[in-house]
């Protein structure tokens, strides 16, 4: 097995984090206690904004005049796509049921959608609407009683009117114009006359991360989230420009996204090597601002032999994006098992993915698809077990449980069987 890295990162993904923690601890601590004194000063200091928290229904009217046409027809087109998707998740889930796991003793569970949902959608360097249509379309689909998004001010009028738009079409039914760990924290502690979550979705950079991070257990989150990722697989027969333009496309993410390209042709990755840098130099500044770094810190190149070699290293990462541009992509389906969402051939991009295709777009990062999936319909919903019992499986379930917990060492908990043969008199 030879691997032979061309370009390798001189940072990882991981690497603000204790700088990044710290921070975020103190500003948790200090909102706990101010509520909304405090995320009103924070939202003040670093958005700029003083006006109203929640949107009303006259800035959700307002915000829809302010959309073309087009963007609407836009929204609706991605909207009805990650829509059917979760619900034809949602028929796949399995169902309540009930079972007789031995003489007397039935047992079963109950899939409940959980109460009150936070979705968090990043609106900073870009006006992210997609995760408006990510995060709070399944979580409607799965039956959530109550959701609740957070987005940060644009301006002085509030968050960006396609987010808001958006939220709406989908299902929200309070917008909050908070950005940042002040949303998290809000959405989290109950704030500004709002029931506390019982669940954070969405993306965010790495004070939204932390903060999700810190109050799991408060709150349940999706997953631990990181900088966005992109591995692309490819072989002699990939197409080398648009190899480089996909690694590009999610670059501009942040300065801190890598890019990871694997495969067993020296010409692409020489080719990768030249391209990218010269691709991202004619980007928009924003847009360049970010990619450079992310490139430059981020990015590697990784040359295999063997296209087993190349899944080998891919499962390995387990990127939250994973493109194959190679043949035989049946093989490379089934071989493949951690990534956050896998788009086979030249012809699928993670845009795609990233706007309106059907699959969500909040994934694992940071080697997390190892262990886990990303956002879908069942994440919202619980699976509750229960059990019921007659007085005849005590005689087997009872003198069991009692016998295993004395060999544990566990008196009470035999006493609590103990107490039951006695009764039954079994």
């Amino acid at each position: 097995m030879t691997i032979t890295y061309l370009k390798k990162a001189s940072k990882t993904p991981s690497t603000d984090d204790d700088k990044t923690r710290q921070n975020v601890q103190e500003i948790l601590k200090d909102l706990e206690k101010r509520r909304e004194q405090g995320i009103l000063e924070i939202s003040k200091k670093f958005d700029k904004y003083e006006g109203e928290v929640i949107v009303s229904k006259e800035k959700v009217e307002e915000a829809g005049k302010k959309i073309d046409q087009k963007t609407k027809d836009d929204i609706q087109f991605a909207y009805e796509r990650i829509k059917k998707f979760a619900e034809h998740q949602l028929k796949h889930l399995n169902n309540d049921f009930e079972i007789e796991v031995s003489k007397g003793l039935i047992a079963g569970q109950r899939l409940i959608p959980i109460d009150t949902v936070g979705c968090y959608i990043p609106g900073g360097r870009y006006a992210h609407i997609s995760s408006a249509i990510m995060g709070i379309t399944p979580a409607k689909v799965a039956g959530v009683k109550t959701i609740i998004a957070a987005s940060p001010p644009k301006d002085k009028n509030g968050a960006n009117p396609g987010i808001i738009y958006a939220a709406n079409l989908c299902g929200a039914d309070v917008i909050l114009n908070l950005g940042g760990v002040a949303a998290i924290a809000s959405l989290t502690f109950g704030c500004f006359k709002n029931p506390p979550v019982d669940f954070l979705v969405g993306a965010g950079n790495q004070y939204v991360a932390e903060a999700k991070r810190l109050l799991f257990g408060k709150v349940g989150i999706d997953l631990f989230a990181g900088p966005t990722e992109i591995a692309i697989i490819a072989d002699k027969k990939a197409d080398k420009e648009i190899v480089a333009a996909d690694i590009v496309g999610q670059a501009e993410h942040g300065y801190n996204s890598p890019g990871w390209l694997i495969t067993t042709d020296k010409s692409v990755a020489d080719y990768a090597m030249k391209r990218i840098p010269e691709l991202i130099k004619k980007l928009p500044d924003g847009s360049r601002d970010s990619a450079e770094p992310a490139w430059r810190d981020f990015g590697e190149v990784v040359l295999c032999d063997t296209n087993e070699e190349m899944a080998t290293i891919s499962d390995k990462y387990a990127p939250e994006h994973l493109e194959v541009h190679a043949e035989n992509l049946d093989w490379w389906l089934k071989r493949l098992k951690n990534y956050g969402s896998l788009f086979l051939g030249e012809e699928t991009t993670v845009a795609y993915g990233d706007k309106c295709s059907g699959p969500n777009h909040i994934l694992p990062t940071k080697g997390a698809g190892r262990y886990t999936g990303g956002l879908y319909v069942g994440k919202f919903i619980k699976c509750l077990t229960f059990q019921k019992m007659n007085r005849e499986s005590t005689k087997t379930i009872g003198a069991t449980t009692s016998r295993l917990a004395r060999a544990e060492g566990m008196e009470a908990h035999a006493r609590t069987a103990d107490i039951r043969i006695k009764k039954y008199k079994l």
